[in-house]
């Protein structure tokens, strides 16, 4: 069996973790002011936020900003504050409190991945790609250095085997401390090249998908993207161990207790918050919290597509704009502003996530999440992703 997956040598900050490791550029993207306080709390110090672009800023000044992403980069490796690893893994151990999620830093095969629906891959992606949402991932990919990844890829080991088989392990540590603004702790320990190939083997299983995009759907397939852009470019034997045909992600066992499941729920802002209300219990049973509603319709699928139809018809019709909120709580901060209605979703049953995707079908986009918007991955790992 072709291994779907690949040993990197990965890029970590040689100190500083608590400022260098800020979360996954799609969370917060209603609320400016959490990315104030992490730009405030970097401050001068390197930071993969100086590599990324925070959802929130998207449609301001992109190409300014992505520019400024790719020198950066090389300014981060002309200034030296990275070391990079030999070959092997990075065996991560993520504590909030839904408890203690462990991943396996790796790289994935994009020759083997799709998000083509009806097409059957090793590796899919879990949701419907909007292709609106590529072009400024794949430009940021483009002409970069370097790639720090948010995407989690779920495997499936209801035994934990591979787990089991590295906490046997005397591995290396290679950082221990606390994420900022309130993600949690964070240990990485250094997973070497004989031990690591055993551990990537075992996460091999029969059908299709092996694996399955969880969290960072867009950035992988904006990965895939830029890898067929490079593909025409290269000679006959660069396109095996060309680095762009790789990506590096964390990958985690679907059937680890710490992964829990949250919804992703509906915000229509900038409109008529109580003619949304009033439309979207015209066509759907619902309890109304203020300008919250709670629809009766099944968790998974099949009630996030029929509010996302609802929704986009009303904002059609009446204008305004979707967002996507992680958290209750969230939730209801966001519907108490002007011109804002939401939609409370229920959750996804875990154990439907693999079926659903066999045959080569996509969730509809934002259909789950792993935990809660502080509880999403990190940036810290990083990679190579060219020849200079």
């Amino acid at each position: 069996m072709k291994s779907c997956l690949r040993l990197p040598r990965v890029l970590i900050p040689r100190e500083g973790f608590e400022t260098w490791a800020v979360i996954a550029c799609d969370q917060f993207t209603s609320d400016r002011e959490y990315w104030k306080r992490v730009e405030r709390t970097v401050g001068d110090a390197p930071s993969t936020l100086s590599f990324i672009l925070p959802e929130v800023y998207l449609g301001e000044e992109d190409e300014e900003r992505i520019a400024a992403i790719r020198e950066n980069m090389y300014a981060a490796l002309e200034a030296d504050v990275m070391s990079k690893l030999t070959r092997g893994a990075v065996f991560t151990e993520r504590t909030t409190r839904t408890g203690t999620r462990r991943g396996i830093v790796a790289c994935i095969d994009l020759e083997a991945y799709s998000c083509t629906p009806g097409e059957d891959a090793p590796i899919r992606s879990s949701e419907a790609v909007v292709p609106a949402r590529l072009p400024a991932r794949i430009a940021e990919r483009k002409d970069a250095p370097l790639e720090f990844p948010h995407a989690i890829v779920f495997y499936r080991d209801k035994k934990d085997r591979a787990v089991r088989a590295l906490l046997r392990e005397d591995l290396e540590l290679l950082y221990d401390f606390d994420l900022m603004e309130g993600g949690g702790h964070l240990t990485g320990k250094f997973v070497p090249q004989d031990i690591g190939e055993v551990i990537l083997e075992m996460l091999h299983t029969k059908g299709e998908p092996m694996f399955a995009v969880a969290d960072g759907n867009h950035s992988v397939a904006a990965a895939k993207a830029h890898w067929e852009a490079v593909k025409p470019s290269l000679k006959e034997e660069e396109l095996a161990h060309h680095p762009a045909r790789f990506m590096l992600v964390e990958l985690v066992n679907i059937y680890d207790a710490s992964v829990v499941f949250h919804p992703i729920h509906r915000l229509v802002k900038e409109t008529d918050a109580e003619g949304f209300c009033d439309f979207f219990m015209k066509n759907v049973r619902c309890r109304r919290e203020g300008n919250v509603l709670i629809p009766a319709l099944p968790a998974g699928a099949e009630g996030v597509r029929r509010t996302d139809e609802l929704c986009e018809r009303f904002v059609r019709e009446s204008g305004g704009v979707i967002d996507y909120v992680h958290g209750e709580k969230q939730l209801v901060l966001r519907t108490q502003e002007a011109g804002c209605a939401g939609v409370r979703l229920a959750a996804m049953d875990k154990d439907d996530f693999f079926p659903a995707l066999k045959g080569g079908v996509n969730l509809p986009k934002k259909t789950f999440s792993i935990g809660e918007a502080k509880e999403k991955r990190y940036y810290l790992e990083g990679r190579e992703i060219r020849y200079d």
